[in-house]
């Protein structure tokens, strides 16, 4: 079984309101077969074909989405203790391999964005930095820690962290 998901509060609200415009999606392709029935044969009948491919999309979604709301453990991001990395953090960084300083807000993986250094906890960086089991466990100021990046091992040393 895979490992639980650490997810914010924010990403659970993602994941909400995408699951809901699903279910209203889906009621669209409903129609959108029933239309196509009425065309004919099926088994020659490209509209009938491709609303059932959708369908199938659609509800392979909201399978994915429904598992992980049930599944993942969820962390207020609101309400952050700064001595450690975690979700909800800005974590000012030292990269010692390229020697410039970076600055990571770290999120959940709804918010994930790499171009502006939202970086999610399951990501390199993110798992190097973050507190992922809720027990202060992430990197504190000072701390040098190394990810294991598709480029190559980079060492960082944490140089401050502060609330989102």
């Amino acid at each position: 079984m895979a490992d639980t998901r650490i997810l914010t509060f924010t990403d659970k609200k993602k994941l909400e309101e995408q699951l809901e415009a699903l279910n209203i999606e889906r009621k669209k392709v409903a129609e959108e077969i029933q239309i196509a029935r009425g065309f004919g044969d099926l088994s020659e009948n490209a509209e009938y074909d491709a609303a059932k491919a959708k369908e199938a999309e659609v509800y392979g979604n909201i399978a994915r989405i429904e598992t992980e709301l049930r599944t993942a453990t969820f962390v207020d991001d609101s309400v952050v203790n700064t001595d450690t990395a975690a979700l909800g953090t800005v974590v000012r960084v030292m990269d010692l391999t390229y020697d410039e300083e970076d600055e990571y807000t770290l999120v959940g993986f709804t918010e994930a964005d790499p171009a502006k250094l939202f970086i999610s906890n399951e990501s390199p960086i993110g798992k190097a930095l973050c507190d992922t089991d809720g027990k202060g466990t992430g990197a504190r100021v000072g701390d040098v820690v190394e990810a294991n990046t598709p480029g190559g091992v980079i060492k960082l040393k944490v140089l401050s962290i502060r609330k989102r």
